[in-house]
């Protein structure tokens, strides 16, 4: 009878769905009555009307296994087979009928916003580096004494009518980390350069020096006495001691995002102006593996007015050089007028070291490098010494140190030459600065008392920029200085051969991903630090623990900005220099939590008068905890009951949000609240413990919130626990494949099936995307976007590079020097596949041996619900010399070009060159990298930094990560064998044209190298990169003091969400200038983003205004004072505003103001 029954059941079930199915066809055939519909209805309502028919098949499609399912039961039945393992209790399979809100939304954009973009062909320069990369033959000859260059020639009449002016800047380049760590570096030699400086250039006032690196300077000013702080000072007013660039850091411009590169010097800035209340004016930036054109807008906008590089292709130099345009206006692609033209200097020859600085031959430099006397423990390697200046060699040594200095000054437009004097951690023995400095003077002296027409001395960077300016009868900074504008970046660096420096942007990427976490987690506790600080001052609750919180922002943005040190964030230090940076970074992550708790708290609190701060624990946990810096995050588990758990979700973007989140809970049957009580649509998931094995204990919640901007929400939670009429939580389907077993199973309220045929290709898909897989691989296929049916070709691939074998040099560190192509990671099939369908998100996880990789598809009505989501995690510990790429194949006709991010500030068009080896068409991507065509673009948005090429039409692929055996001779004397399980995340994102162009790539007329991201796109990169944090309350009512406190709803800071183009960069808390407290002065950090207007601005319910923001609509309940504006790192103020007035940004500016709370 029992067989009867379940055939019975099983038939109606079958008859069930096959009448939706003929409803759904029904009205599929009514094509007049849709047609006169359609004239009476918006096509807002029509395209509401079909996702719900979309949604209501791919309902169908999903329980077509099911009922598969279903048949084999039956068959079972027949044969006599026991069916307690093959059917579900029906309350395990609730009615799928509650529909998640999934009605399109696109952002409203105001008239003349796309004008900013369609202009950009007046743009005007005189070197685009795109043009250089094209007419350069890298053919690399000898070039003799000047091996990358050529011979320089002069006559001693070139310098009648006007002297040959001759700086010579004496640095030290200190590294905060990498051979050794920070602290090891102070204690062994920083501390004693800067104690030797204070002594010696007292000596003598001629004597001058520059330093760079904050973060060192900091150390050494915290043990020195005040005698010695103002001997300093001194040197700082009368110009012997020169502050350059004023950074924590001498940062990474490669993989850096503008947030921490800004913060960072924000950090040094503030320091030198409470303790030596100087500003400073020029750049130095000659150890940076390659450098960006955000790093010169980032100092342009913070006030200083020259820079120098170094580290550029030898090349691209020796082009520069003939063309006498190594100094030039380093002016932004997208700046239509000279508003961010930089005076930039790129020094010429191989090395920043002194046999490299004074002119083209090493040989006869190095003849004048003092350190390296005999008897030393340095040598000069071109086998001729220098000898000490005396009486009797003077006249020789002069003439024939003049003549280095000559012939560099020919590769320069002006009269006037920089000469560098210094190398790593020089100087930190008295006797040498004794060496150079009085060797030096002496030669000084004699050239300057002979009939040569040259004035030589020592100098500072202002020292020389200062001259040229006044040469040129202008004012630092002004305009009309007649010199070249160049536009472009100088990515990716080589130094010699074939040896690109284009490895490093994926070196150690763990660190690079914990690098990003901290960054979000330091900004997002910056902002609601600042708000909560305001309102407990705005009320009078002295409770809020502001100084604790304070200091701990201190650290965090010390950690931050010394990771963006140039051997920190790239993954060129030592292993147990790495471990350091890495301690520093979690340490600090765990701070920030703290700080974010503290303040969710206190704002969330209804009756904010009777805060009381947690001291021996915390008011919330948050939903992700790391125990080991190394350690991937784990996430606590949510242990429910019939009481409802409180948990708040805080969006730190100034537009609304309404995405998915997901927890992990302790119950598979769970209901999900807003603040008002109203239930609220829900999916719970296995948790995978093995291939096919799942946790009994823990289960997945996914819902989806809606947070204010910059605001909280509060949500609620409990255990379901056996209620049949829980329609609005739904346990995910999943299906298995490659398991060996064509074996269904329930484990609870899941229903898991094993496809007897398993290479059947499959899909999952939301309203708005259908995504293909391969039934064999379960790798992405093909992407159809559902609104025009059309289907792109998007297959993805993971590959393994070798090394080279046969040569010298092999890939490290720093270089990447590959075998040939990559080769296919074949799965041959047995990957196990997990197919996750729910009414919220679906998704497919394939696990390979070296990645366990996920791609997931959010059925929201927010932005994560036009992408599609890849989460990898990478292990290749068990490799020798192997990198491993995700390759995605498209059928897109990008006409091999790509473009790639810029720090998250800006894009830049990248060309793959057919000339050039296959490492140097790998460049940096720090948020996203994109290929397009006249009617489609493909994104990928990442959250970490890493390196980015497309090796042919219509491919983009990823290096995920690097393990290699040996050093690549670039000084770290080690390779890289210290990788961990690393998680990689993405958003894939499509999108069509709706005005289509006719030269996507540039084809055609004057190249730019400049593009825009959609509003869309801009939006999914914060999604990945500040997401929305969740608060989970510790205690229940009645488990005392802390669970009595009622908690608001939501918070709502701002009186109206910014505009979608504007980002809320930061807005941080002005450090007191004697102590390290907070004061009531914050920087507001806006960042007004240019868009692509071509593509529809998908799932954003924002506008945009013209860039306008209105104060009074900022910031609620708050009163806002004492406003002006001022340079990005606070060292200049502008124009004075009032709480009535309007913000206007420029599109892509970055805008700072100086405002007070309270």
């Amino acid at each position: 009878m029992k067989k009867y029954v379940a055939l019975f059941g099983s038939c109606m079930f079958l008859v069930a769905f096959f009448s939706m199915y003929l409803m759904l066809d029904q009205l599929n055939l009514h094509g007049s009555l849709r047609s006169r519909v359609s004239m009476e209805m918006g096509q807002t309502e029509l395209d509401f009307i079909k996702d719900k028919m979309e949604n209501l098949e791919n309902d169908i499609h999903h329980n077509q296994q099911i009922i598969d399912e279903i048949r084999n039961s039956v068959k079972q039945i027949i044969g006599g087979e026991n069916m307690s393992k093959y059917i579900p209790v029906q309350r395990n399979m609730p009615p799928l009928v509650e529909e998640v809100p999934d009605s399109p939304v696109q952002a409203k954009i105001e008239t003349g916003d796309c004008s900013f973009v369609e202009r950009q062909g007046e743009h005007s320069d005189d070197v685009q580096m795109l043009d250089v990369l094209d007419i350069l033959p890298f053919d690399n000859p000898d070039g003799g004494v000047w091996k990358q260059g050529f011979d320089i020639r002069y006559t001693d009449r070139d310098w009648d009518n006007q002297p040959l002016k001759v700086f010579v800047v004496p640095h030290s380049h200190n590294d905060p980390g990498w051979i050794k760590t920070v602290d090891r570096y102070y204690l062994d030699q920083t501390q004693h350069i800067l104690n030797n400086m204070v002594d010696k250039l007292k000596v003598d006032s001629r004597r001058k020096f520059i330093w760079a690196e904050i973060s060192f300077f900091s150390m050494w000013w915290d043990n020195i006495d005040a005698e010695k702080k103002d001997a300093v000072k001194k040197l700082v007013e009368n110009g012997q001691l020169e502050i350059v660039t004023g950074g924590w850091v001498m940062s990474d411009e490669a993989i850096t995002h503008y947030y921490a590169m800004i913060d960072q010097m924000i950090e040094g800035h503030e320091w030198i102006k409470r303790n030596l209340g100087i500003k400073p004016r020029s750049g130095w930036a000659i150890d940076p593996f390659g450098h960006s054109p955000t790093m010169a807008y980032l100092l342009k906008r913070m006030g200083l007015q020259n820079m120098v590089v170094q580290r550029v292709h030898y090349s691209v130099k020796k082009q520069l050089a003939k063309e006498k345009q190594l100094e030039f206006m380093w002016r932004q692609n997208w700046d239509h007028g000279a508003s961010s033209d930089m005076l930039c200097h790129m020094m010429p020859f191989y090395s920043y070291d002194v046999p490299h600085t004074c002119g083209p031959d090493p040989k006869v430099c190095c003849q004048f490098d003092f350190k390296r006397l005999p008897g030393g423990r340095v040598n000069c390697p071109w086998k001729v010494p220098p000898v000490p200046i005396s009486d009797n060699n003077v006249a020789e040594r002069a003439k024939l140190l003049l003549d280095q200095y000559r012939k560099k000054s020919k590769l320069y437009r002006s009269n006037i030459v920089l000469i560098p004097l210094g190398d790593d951690f020089r100087y930190d023995k008295a006797i040498e600065w004794d060496q150079q400095y009085g060797n030096y003077q002496k030669l000084f002296d004699y050239m300057n008392s002979q009939n040569w027409h040259v004035e030589a001395q020592f100098g500072t960077l202002s020292d020389y920029f200062d001259a040229m300016w006044d040469r040129a009868g202008l004012q630092p900074g002004s305009p009309g200085l007649g010199y070249p504008v160049l536009s472009g970046d100088f990515f990716s660096y080589a130094d010699r051969e074939d040896h690109y420096w284009s490895g490093y942007y994926t070196s150690r990427p763990f660190y690079k991903n914990l690098d990003r976490v901290l960054e979000a987690h330091a900004r997002a506790a910056e902002i609601i630090f600042s708000l909560a600080l305001a309102h407990s001052r705005h009320i009078d609750v002295p409770s809020f623990p502001a100084k604790n919180a304070y200091q701990m922002l201190i650290g965090a943005r010390k950690s931050l900005g010394l990771f963006q040190h140039h051997d920190a964030i790239t993954g060129t230090a030592k292993d147990f220099v790495v471990v350091d940076y890495g301690t520093r970074l979690l340490r600090s992550i765990m701070d920030m939590k703290r700080v974010m708790i503290d303040s969710a708290h206190f704002l969330m609190s209804e009756d904010k008068s009777q805060y009381d701060p947690e001291t021996t624990t915390t008011f919330f946990d948050m939903d992700e905890k790391r125990i080991n810096h190394d350690a991937l995050p784990e996430k606590p588990i949510l242990q429910l009951s019939q009481q409802t758990k409180e948990v708040v979700f805080y969006n730190s973007v100034a537009q609304a949000r309404h995405e998915v989140v997901r927890l992990r809970v302790s119950s598979s049957t769970v209901e999900v609240q807003d603040a008002s009580g109203k239930v609220i649509p829900s999916q719970t998931n296995l948790v995978w413990t093995a291939a096919q094995d799942s946790s009994t204990t823990e289960y997945e919640l996914v819902f989806i919130v809606n947070v204010p901007p910059l605001g909280l929400s509060k949500y609620l939670i409990r255990d379901a626990g056996s209620e049949v009429n829980n329609p609005y939580n739904a346990p995910s389907q999943v299906t298995l494949y490659n398991t060996g077993s064509p074996e269904s199973s329930v484990r609870g309220v899941f229903h898991i099936s094993r496809p007897i045929s398993d290479n059947r290709d499959f899909t999952i898909e939301n309203s708005r995307l259908r995504a293909k897989f391969s039934g064999t691989t379960g790798l992405l296929q093909s992407v159809i976007t559902v609104k025009d049916g059309k289907e792109t070709a998007m297959s993805v691939e993971f590959l393994m590079y070798g090394t080279r074998e046969t040569k010298k040099d092999k890939s490290g560190a720093y270089l990447f020097l590959p075998d040939g192509e990559a080769k296919t990671l074949d799965t041959n099939g047995k990957a196990v596949i997990r197919v996750i369908r729910g009414k919220i998100l679906s998704e497919v996880h394939v696990l390979m041996k070296h990645v366990e990789h996920v791609i997931t598809l959010h059925r929201s009505p927010g932005i994560d619900g036009w992408s599609l989501e890849i989460s990898n995690v990478v292990d290749i510990r068990d490799q020798r010399n192997r990198e491993l790429c995700m390759r995605l194949k498209t059928d897109i006709k990008n006409s091999n070009q790509f473009f790639s991010d810029l720090n998250g500030f800006q894009m830049q068009r990248r060309k793959t060159l057919s000339k050039l080896p296959l490492q140097a068409n790998y460049y940096p991507m720090s948020t996203m990298a994109y290929l397009q065509d006249q009617d489609t673009r493909m994104t990928i948005h990442t959250a970490q930094s890493l390196g980015v090429g497309s090796l042919q039409e219509g491919w983009l692929e990823v290096m995920l990560d690097r393990r290699l055996n040996q050093d690549d001779n670039r000084g770290l004397q080690q390779g890289l064998l210290d990788n961990k399980r690393t998680p990689n995340q993405f958003r894939l994102l499509l999108e069509r044209r709706h005005q289509r162009t006719s030269s996507p790539n540039g084809g055609g007329g004057k190249q730019t190298g400049v593009d825009y991201p959609s509003l869309t796109s801009h939006s999914v990169s914060q999604l990945l990169n500040h997401p929305v944090y969740a608060f989970i309350r510790n205690k229940l009512p009645g488990e005392g003091p802390a669970g009595d406190v009622k908690l608001s709803g939501s918070v709502q800071p701002l009186v109206k969400a910014l505009p979608c183009d504007i980002h809320f960069v930061n807005l941080r808390t002005v450090q007191a200038m004697d102590a390290p407290a907070p004061t009531q002065e914050a920087v507001l950090l806006l960042h007004r983003k240019g868009f692509d207007c071509s593509f529809p601005a998908n799932g954003l319910s924002c506008s945009t205004t013209g860039g306008k923001v209105q104060l009074e609509d900022l910031f609620r309940d708050l009163d806002l004072t004492d406003i002006k504006a001022t340079s990005l790192s606070l060292m200049y103020d502008g124009q004075v505003l009032n709480s009535k007035s309007t913000l206007q940004l420029d599109p892509m500016e970055i805008n700072a103001y100086r405002i007070r709370l309270d």
